[in-house]
């Protein structure tokens, strides 16, 4: 008997996807991160959701209540800038514990409140149920112009791997105040026209992986050019996951005007390369090992 302990999140994801059927007005369904939705002549509407649970996300000695509130949007945020899309109105529900203070929902909704001023977010309704422990999920919806949309889907073997900002030891350093990357998604978009994009939710690997299997290719990160947090080690990096960075590839043309003109902070750590070599690393020695795909996967 199949369970979910043996399929894991994906093989869920995929369970379900099998059993879903969508009319011609959803562009991309299940299998990104966020649905995309025929909406306008020039724009496609983007909808994510994502739950945070006490004791699996986060646990309160961790964090305030406001930094719980807000990560509880900063994630969805996060969605909808992989997509190289904008937010735009959100719906939160919360289960919540009857002896819980209303200081402390006041913080969260502060967290939320102010997270959603910074990113133009108009929080527009919701649910409250009782729960023994702290729920939140979000769904957001945002929208994203047609030729702005970027998908996991489009990497090409000889695509150069690029990540933003630095990898490892976010869940104690910076999970619950990364700042979501919307602005540095748009000046990707508008710089280089990547050909995928993802956020680093569970870690390098694990997302690298999505790319590799939408795209039907193969990967090799160059260890020694991973930029690492410091106090993080490489394996953090590659595996740990709360980055909440973006992860794209470009081609080699975009990348040749990348290096000849343009200061953008973002890091090359590898290449796309043929499906049957899997994923691999390349150490300082230039000795090549394979990448298990281990970052962080409910139910296992």
């Amino acid at each position: 008997m199949k369970t979910l302990r043996k399929i894991g999140e994906f093989g869920l994801i995929e369970h379900i996807a099998r059993k879903i059927n969508c009319d011609k007005s959803v562009i991309c369904g299940i299998g990104d991160d966020a649905a995309v939705i025929s909406y306008t002549k020039d724009k496609y509407l983007l909808l994510t959701t994502d739950m945070l649970i006490e004791g699996v996300h986060f646990r309160r000695r961790e964090a305030t209540f406001a930094q719980i509130g807000r990560k509880a949007l900063a994630v969805n945020i996060s969605d909808i800038a992989a997509m190289g899309g904008i937010p735009k109105y959100a719906v939160i529900s919360a289960g919540l514990p009857r002896k819980i203070s209303l200081r402390a929902v006041n913080e969260i909704m502060h967290g939320i409140n102010v997270l959603a001023r910074d990113f133009g977010v108009n929080i527009v309704g919701g649910d409250t149920v009782r729960s023994k422990k702290i729920v939140l999920s979000v769904f957001l919806v945002g929208e994203v112009k047609k030729r702005n949309l970027t998908l996991r889907s489009g990497a090409r073997v000889g695509d150069l791997i690029f990540v933003t900002g630095t990898l490892g030891g976010s869940r104690k350093m910076k999970q619950f105040n990364f700042i979501p990357r919307v602005k540095e998604a748009q000046g990707i978009i508008k710089r280089f026209k990547p050909t995928s994009l993802i956020d680093i939710s569970d870690g390098l690997v694990s997302d690298l992986q999505r790319i590799a299997e939408a795209s039907k290719v193969g990967a090799v990160i160059f260890g020694q050019s991973v930029p690492v947090t410091r106090g993080a080690s490489l394996k953090q990096a590659l595996y740990e996951g709360e980055d909440f960075e973006l992860l794209f590839t470009m081609s080699l043309e975009s990348a040749r005007k990348f290096y000849r003109k343009d200061k953008f902070p973002i890091t090359c750590i590898g290449k796309i390369v043929d499906k049957k070599r899997g994923l691999a690393l390349i150490d300082r020695k230039a000795m090549v090992s394979p990448l298990k795909h281990k970052g962080f996967r409910h139910f296992i």
